[in-house]
């Protein structure tokens, strides 16, 4: 009989199992415990910007772009650019019909432009859809009114091949619990795609919309569902919701999500092939 170091018998399959894991997590614990931070830029109220809440994007260059929720001039908040150089301050959000307090981040098309919604501002202050060109110069898409068309959306757009924005918006539509809207930046056109009703279909999308080959659209809702916690959806080309999950059937699934969703590499290709993440 093999002869255990420790004395006592020796360890069986379960035990050997149990101590390749304690020997792999000890060593990941080793790598992490050697990496390092690095600061790669410090935001500060005047003139730079600050509170930055949206996701970072990059284009084929590896610069970085992003928006702050408030500083610039007016403390109302910027989008930059971040590369080696330092933070450019490409635009910075006067408040009014300009829009104020970006809390989406921005996406980056082969030209350059970058588009994204502020939560407020705007003639309704219910927030906006803008344009932001390479050399800093604004542009708005769409004003939202708060009323059928939406208003204040906490996420941004995501585009499809054909240069059309998607997005979802936290309030506004025929219910007031938020609509999915599609946007054509060329002529400014908005098509509301889904109201939600704030029953069991979800109500309040904080999170913004991904989409597949075949153009549906997946996101989900802060609130609503059958426990009014929130759902995660599907929405088809044809308009038509499903709901794929409710958050709160039990005390362990979480509720209330303030983000969207994601997916795999391989269902972001298709005839549409909708950018992959919110």
């Amino acid at each position: 009989m093999p002869i255990e170091q420790n004395g006592g018998r020796s360890p069986g399959p379960v035990r050997r199992a149990r101590l390749i894991w304690l020997s792999c997590t000890l060593a990941a614990l080793g790598a992490a415990s050697a990496a390092t931070e690095t600061v790669i830029h410090s935001f500060g109220f005047f003139p730079y910007g600050a509170n930055p809440y949206g996701r970072l994007t990059y284009d084929a260059s590896g610069d970085l772009y992003g928006t702050t929720y408030q500083g610039g001039g007016a403390n109302l908040g910027v989008v930059y650019k971040l590369n080696k150089s330092g933070e450019t301050v490409l635009h910075n959000f006067a408040g009014g019909a300009d829009g104020a307090n970006p809390y989406a981040g921005v996406k980056v098309d082969s030209s350059g432009n970058l588009y994204g919604t502020t939560y407020q501002g705007g003639t309704a202050n219910a927030g906006v859809v803008y344009k932001v060109g390479p050399t800093g110069q604004e542009t708005l898409l769409h004003t939202f009114t708060g009323g059928s068309d939406g208003g204040n959306p906490y996420a941004g757009v995501i585009l499809d091949s054909a240069g059309n924005l998607y997005g979802t918006a936290s309030k506004g539509g025929t219910a007031n619990a938020g609509v999915i809207y599609k946007l054509d930046p060329a002529t400014g056109q908005e098509t509301v795609l889904y109201n939600f009703t704030g029953g069991a279909d979800g109500a309040n999308p904080y999170g913004g919309v991904i989409g597949d080959g075949e153009g549906n659209l997946y996101g989900t809702t802060h609130s609503g569902g059958s426990f009014k916690v929130g759902v995660v959806y599907e929405l088809s080309p044809s308009g038509a919701e499903k709901v794929l999950f409710n958050f709160g059937t039990t005390g362990t699934n979480g509720n209330a999500p303030s983000d969207g969703v994601v997916r795999g590499p391989a269902t972001c290709m298709g005839p549409q092939r909708l950018l992959c993440s919110s």
